[in-house]
């Protein structure tokens, strides 16, 4: 009994869709124009693709304050956070006991100075007293081996005084770079010994940053394939943690000759100015790197691409006689408010951007062109 209902039920629907379908069809015939739909004439371009890697902030040059000799802190001679040029004075350590070793090195030279001179008269006396016949040989060495020995203790003597001079200067800590000093790790009283653990302060040169990145293995084959010479003069932008963009471009540097074991990534380092000092080291920030190069590719706003049940990426194209025509892409990854296709398209196609819901496969659509505004036509460029 319920298949008996059932076809009467089908029977009906199917009468229906004809009818329908047969007065809009007879609507269309009446003259009733063509529903319009704006389109956008697709042109091909050479583009340079980009992918978003994340990286970390380092300073272009760092140094580590340390003291080369013991003492004690008497002076902190800088404001912590502000900038120091190289050879600036940071800290005095107490110089009392390296003056007095300085004094006694000095005293030593003199000393062995002295025993120089002394070795010397007795070596020209002898020499005199040989050439007479009257000296022995035995003589003669005995004042050559003092006058040599005599020289040599005046260079050791010598040499413990620029020994003691160098540890003296050491009591004044110098800054090695010049760049912005951080927080002082130790106070005027504080006792520190020569090449300690803890550095007293920090210095980081942040006019000149780099930005250590990680790109995948894959990548950067891909990279290399795609002309990675030219790729490696590209510019890099760089998004700041809040999103912002920052005011500079920067340039691959280096790239680290070693793939991580466990994470199959490689390190780049990009270099950019920093004048004002926006970036510091240990920030987290996501640059834009060139990958690759696609010698014809086409700019599709993203509002004209649908997808079907599977995901895969399709578009409405109008034909010349105005009839609405579906096509697959291939969609590469999106560029500001398009997307970047390499198939599917052929050269001066209109696809539909607007009135997709009044075109379908097969009808008659009448297309109007779009005006680009000026900040489309930049995301295209």
């Amino acid at each position: 009994m319920a298949q008996v209902v059932k076809s009467p039920l089908r029977a009906f629907v199917t009468v229906f869709a004809i009818t329908c379908a047969g007065a809009v069809q007879a609507q269309q015939g009446a003259g009733m124009p063509p529903p319009a739909v704006t389109v956008e004439s697709m042109q091909p371009q050479a583009l340079t693709l980009t992918s978003t890697l994340p990286g970390r902030v380092r300073a272009s040059a760092e140094a580590e304050v340390r003291p080369q000799v013991n003492g004690i802190i008497t002076e902190r001679l800088f404001r912590e956070g502000s900038m120091v040029s190289e050879g600036d004075v940071l800290f005095r350590i107490d110089p009392t006991t390296y003056e007095a070793a300085v004094a006694q090195a000095r005293a030593s030279v003199k000393a062995a100075e002295a025993q120089l001179s002394a070795a010397e008269r007795e070596f020209t006396r002898v020499t005199e007293l040989n050439e007479r016949g009257v000296a022995t040989q035995a003589a003669m060495d005995t004042a050559v081996s003092a006058r040599d020995t005599a020289l040599a203790q005046v260079d050791v003597a010598q040499a413990a005084l620029r020994t003691a001079e160098i540890q003296l200067e050491h009591t004044e800590v110098r800054a090695r770079l010049s760049g912005r000093i951080g927080l002082s790790e130790a106070s005027p009283g504080s006792l520190v010994t020569a090449s300690q653990a803890t550095a007293l302060a920090t210095i980081r040169k942040l006019d000149v940053v780099h930005v250590d990145v990680t790109q995948s293995a894959a990548e950067m084959l891909q990279r290399r394939r795609g002309g990675s010479d030219e790729l490696d003069d590209a510019p890099v932008s760089l998004t700041l943690a809040d999103g912002t963009a920052f005011d500079h471009t920067g340039l691959l540097t280096a790239a680290e000759p070693h793939v991580d074991e466990q994470t199959g990534v490689v390190v780049l380092r990009i270099e950019f100015v920093n004048p004002d000092m926006l970036l510091l080291p240990g920030m987290y920030v996501q640059v834009e790197m060139p990958s690759r190069q696609v010698e014809s590719a086409f700019l599709v706003p993203q509002e004209a691409v649908t997808r079907d049940r599977r995901g895969n990426p399709q578009t409405l194209v109008v034909g010349a006689d105005g009839t609405v025509e579906q096509r697959p892409l291939t969609v590469l990854q999106d560029r500001g408010a398009t997307w970047v296709v390499t198939d599917g398209l052929a050269p001066g196609d209109k696809v539909i951007v607007e009135g997709l819901q009044r075109a379908a496969p097969g009808a008659t659509v009448a297309p109007q062109e779009r005006e680009r505004t000026a900040s489309a036509a930049a995301l295209t460029e």
